[in-house]
């Protein structure tokens, strides 16, 4: 028995050693659509953060709607829409942008939030100050509230730059071959679904550890009182 047990080990080692070159591909992919989605997440939000804070309150309400409306649906079935709906209306994307989209619009929802608690956490009087020097809105954001914004919201972003690393196999569902797509073919193909799955899992693992130490790293290096950008 325990020879036999010895042996299973071994081959199980070696086709997860036999799969790795497979697997790389597919981490790539998960790499770039994470890297691509939170980039959307980042603009989209911004945009909806700001326009939330419009004086014109049919602006504010529908941005607000939007956001509630993305945040209370499930990514899967965003992901579906887009990427089964939209061709009814001669809207064709490639499965990868069409999960980066996705993932990027889903998250928007959350990083708007994260902003426009970043924004309101600047004192009042600093508005007063802006609106005393007669700066503009651009100036006034620019040279004062993003530059103290930045040092409080990098935790809660990178806390969803995370979260949306480990919702990327999601995005096997519409054909992406991430990951975990590719652990799901291969298991299909050796009838083995143990040790493919297994191994996406360790890859993902020192990832997310890896994430979290640079956000931490970062969180402690940025100064507290505020970045200048000029």
């Amino acid at each position: 028995m325990m020879y036999g047990y010895a042996w299973d080990t071994s081959s199980s080692l070696n086709f997860a050693i036999s799969i790795l070159p497979i697997l790389w591909f597919g981490l790539i992919v998960t790499l770039q659509a994470t890297v691509v989605g939170f980039a959307i997440a980042l603009v989209l939000g911004l945009v909806l953060a700001l326009l939330r804070r419009s004086h014109i309150k049919a602006i504010s309400w529908t941005v607000a709607g939007f956001t509630e409306f993305v945040r209370d649906t499930p990514l899967l079935v965003q992901l579906f829409f887009l990427y089964y709906v939209l061709p009814d209306f001669g809207i064709v994307l490639p499965a990868f942008m069409t999960g980066a989209l996705a993932l990027g619009l889903q998250y928007s929802a959350y990083t708007s939030e994260v902003y426009r608690a970043g924004i309101d956490a600047v004192q009042r009087g600093q508005w007063e100050a802006a609106i005393a020097l007669n700066l503009t809105r651009f100036q006034t954001y620019w040279d004062i509230v993003v530059p103290q914004m930045i040092p409080r919201i990098v935790p809660a972003l990178g806390n969803y730059l995370v979260s949306m690393l480990k919702e990327t196999p999601v995005l096997s569902v519409v054909t992406v071959l991430d990951m975990l797509g590719l652990a799901n073919m291969i298991g299909e193909r050796t009838f083995d679904y143990l040790v493919p799955l297994s191994v996406v899992g360790l890859i993902f693992l020192p990832l997310t550890l890896l994430c979290s130490a640079i956000i931490h790293t970062l969180e402690r290096a940025l100064p507290k009182s505020g970045i200048p950008l000029r």
